[in-house]
């Protein structure tokens, strides 16, 4: 965690981002399902959206999801880099 700015909505939303599904104890849902990478090439990458913007709208919703985008970096071992569009207009820190 960041010494100051941990109420910024983009810096949560990034920080959510990084974490990995059961790192967090006593959230095991809080983060990023990995394990959907594993799945057929033509569904994985669709169902791994739909899971980080639920869980984006579970644990951030100050953030709106406009979108979410898999980059492939070296897909052939399970490298993507995930970027989430949001919106944070209207939006008040809690």
């Amino acid at each position: 965690m960041l010494s100051k700015g941990n109420s910024d909505i983009a810096v949560c939303v990034n920080n959510l981002l990084k974490t990995s599904r059961g790192e967090v104890p006593y959230e095991r849902l809080k983060g990023v399902n990995f394990s959907l990478l594993d799945g057929p090439a033509s569904t994985a990458g669709q169902e791994m959206i739909e899971d980080i913007e639920w869980m984006l709208s579970i644990y951030e919703p100050r953030a709106k999801v406009d979108g979410v985008q898999l980059i492939p970096d070296d897909a052939q071992n399970g490298r993507f880099t995930i970027k989430a569009n949001i919106s944070t207009q209207g939006a008040t820190d809690l």
